[in-house]
């Protein structure tokens, strides 16, 4: 019996980044609320919330190795969440401009034939430029990056505002580490490209 693979997540990002290993999968929402706990660390709230999509998903099939993951950006040590606006991103932008900015992402993987999962956490950082206001409302205008954490879409335009990056998956700063994914898969025999058929839709 094949396992089905489950993305647990409506990103489009997510998505696009999990197409590049040729796997076949299924994507489902999951329906958690993810409100920061009192007195949570931001590396805390990713891993749990990864874990936490996870086993959503887990409660409504029983023979899939689900994805799930949770990214936040730490700014002087505040969480910086989705701007949802454009005024919002502006003033995320702004208090962006010539920091460095830490990306969090967390990344579960849950096999729900066994109740068994991994879980980690991969670190980036981004040395932003010193922006000008144009530059920020050129980019943003550009890319809308309104449902990205800090404003910050690195797969596009972004890549124009920072001097640097510092981090040992490039794909974990778009939202997916990919290497780890490959790792957690790995150390549950599946091995990636020439295993990839086992995991069905």
């Amino acid at each position: 019996m094949q396992t089905t693979l489950i993305l647990g997540s409506s990103s489009p990002y997510r998505k696009a980044l999990l197409q590049r290993l040729c796997v076949d999968y299924q994507t489902f929402s999951p329906d958690i609320d993810e409100t920061r706990l009192v007195d949570e660390t931001a590396e805390q709230m990713v891993l749990r919330l990864s874990l936490q999509k996870a086993q959503a998903i887990a409660k409504q099939h029983s023979n899939a190795l689900i994805i799930g993951s949770d990214q936040c950006a730490v700014l002087n040590g505040n969480i910086l969440g989705k701007p949802h606006t454009h005024e919002n991103a502006i003033k995320q932008l702004q208090a962006s401009s010539g920091q460095q900015v830490s990306f969090l992402t967390g990344l579960c993987l849950y096999d729900s034939r066994t109740d068994e999962y991994q879980l980690d956490l991969v670190l980036s950082g981004i040395e932003f430029r010193e922006l000008t206001t144009e530059e920020i409302d050129a980019y943003l205008r550009n890319e809308k990056p309104y449902n990205c954490a800090g404003s910050f879409k690195s797969e596009g335009l972004g890549v124009s505002l920072f001097k640097g990056f510092t981090g040992s998956d490039p794909s974990a700063l778009m939202g997916l580490p990919l290497i780890r994914l490959c790792d957690m898969l790995r150390n549950i025999g599946v091995n990636l490209p020439q295993h990839a058929s086992i995991l069905s839709q």
